[in-house]
């Protein structure tokens, strides 16, 4: 057996994508609503930089994965015009049913399956965009994944990767303290749900921190990385370009 961590427990690899999927099950309808209370609506500020220097244009080809709701995927629908075309997918069915909704209230219809980052049903080199907001942290085999995104871009296309990572050090008693004391109660009042939340604080100090992680996109084959701190590192933006 092959063990790995979910959050700060270790269970078998196979076993962690079910119970990945059993979290985002519990909260995939209340998913919105917590991410607002519990980022202070900072989240839509970090994805709308993320927006801002992916810099897609019109007629590009844009993959986003663990689209969830959908907010980069509406942001950038747009932006590609009625020539190009974004793809969002997720290996969460109830998120991407959420997503899917939301986008279709908005007006927005776009390609939306189901897929796994780690075996993207994609051809090689097709993508001038790829991006991934707050996923990657679930994903067992990140470095597996990251050399899928870097095989589906294009030469010279660009993967963005918006995570939480690790915070400034003055910040630190007090990130501990919100995420394991407030979050859980939080998503108990609002989603009826700690455990998941729980595991939200857990999986962070799990998550590779910003050196880490771009040391990881280098080796998965990017020829450039570099990365930008959001609100003192519990954010991070990587951005990878591809050889």
């Amino acid at each position: 057996m092959t063990s790995t961590h979910f959050g700060f427990q270790s269970v078998d690899e196979q076993d962690k994508a079910r119970r990945v999927r059993g979290v985002f099950d519990s909260v995939a309808s209340r998913y919105d609503v917590m991410n607002d209370l519990m980022s202070v609506g900072m989240h839509r500020a970090w994805k709308a930089y993320t927006v801002l220097v992916a810099n897609v244009k019109e007629g590009q080809q844009v993959l986003d994965i663990a689209g969830g709701t959908g907010d980069l995927a509406l942001a950038f629908a747009p932006r590609v015009g009625a020539s190009g075309r974004v793809v969002h997918t997720d290996i969460n069915e109830a998120m991407l049913l959420e997503g899917r909704n939301r986008l279709l209230d908005a007006g927005v219809s776009l390609p939306t399956l189901v897929c796994d980052a780690e075996h993207l049903p994609f051809a090689d080199g097709h993508f001038n965009v790829v991006t991934v907001a707050f996923g990657l942290r679930n994903m067992t085999h990140k470095d597996a994944a990251l050399r899928e995104m870097n095989r589906v871009l294009k030469p010279g296309g660009k993967l963005l990767v918006l995570e939480f990572s690790k915070v400034a050090k003055p910040l630190e008693k007090i990130y501990d303290w919100y995420s394991f004391k407030v979050l859980p109660k939080l998503g108990k009042l609002v989603a009826n749900d700690d455990s998941s939340y729980q595991y939200l604080a857990e999986s962070i100090r799990m998550h590779p921190d910003q050196e880490a992680l771009k040391a990881m996109m280098l080796k998965g084959g990017f020829g450039h990385v570099d990365y930008h701190n959001m609100s003192g590192g519990v954010v991070a933006l990587h951005v990878g370009i591809k050889c």
